[in-house]
């Protein structure tokens, strides 16, 4: 009798169990203007500010990148280096390279001409094929790179959407400039991104908010 009753008592307990409304995600806690990450790499600390004011969207990824450890063991795999203007030119490149166990999904653009953070020495900015492809991969830049800023006037929509710069370096420029000097392989790298790859890839080894009371 007991077992009849335990039995015909499990459709109404399947049934109020799937009517319990599932708890929702608590929204994630405001960031401050400024936010502090130390990418502690193999050659030393890269010490970024992250403007979350005037690029909430790329500094909030960024920070989800960081928080969930999920930059922890990338590389810095690209230097390009350019030949004109004042040396060193170029940038070098960093994040999760597509890796499924690592990349959260794509963010919406956030153009320099929105936000007024433009690609000037030192800025970090989202790598991306196309406008709202960006994920876990990010530049830091040697020098002034004006042609990474959107455009407006351009007919070209490549210029006009231009890159999404939301920080800077605060601290470590030098070692920046040591990811930069590494040796370039001749062979790997495809299309443009031939000649650029390091040959020795310089890993992360932690990325870390610092809080500041």
């Amino acid at each position: 009798m007991n077992r009849r009753f335990v039995l015909s008592a499990l459709p109404l307990l399947f049934a109020l169990t799937a009517a319990t409304p599932a708890k929702k995600a608590a929204p994630p806690a405001p960031l401050p203007d400024q936010v502090k990450v130390v990418l502690t790499t193999e050659l030393g600390p890269i010490e970024l500010e992250l403007d979350a004011k005037r690029a909430p969207i790329a500094t909030r990824n960024f920070v989800r990148y960081v928080d969930q450890k999920r930059f922890d063991g990338i590389t810095f795999y690209r230097a390009m280096k350019l030949a004109w203007g004042e040396q060193p030119n170029g940038l070098i490149q960093a994040g999760t390279r597509g890796d499924p166990k690592r990349d959260l999904p794509p963010i919406a653009h956030e153009t320099t001409d929105q936000t007024g953070i433009l690609h000037k020495a030192g800025a970090i900015s989202m790598a991306r094929w196309a406008p709202g492809t960006a994920k876990g991969d990010f530049s830091i830049l040697l020098a002034d790179m004006p042609s990474l800023d959107a455009d407006p006037k351009s007919t070209d929509p490549e210029a006009r959407a231009g890159y999404t710069a939301f920080g800077r370096v605060s601290g470590g420029m030098e070692v920046v400039r040591k990811i930069f000097d590494a040796p370039i392989s001749p062979t790997l790298g495809e299309g443009a991104m031939k000649g650029q790859m390091i040959a020795k890839p310089v890993k992360v080894l932690t990325a870390r908010r610092v809080f500041t009371p």
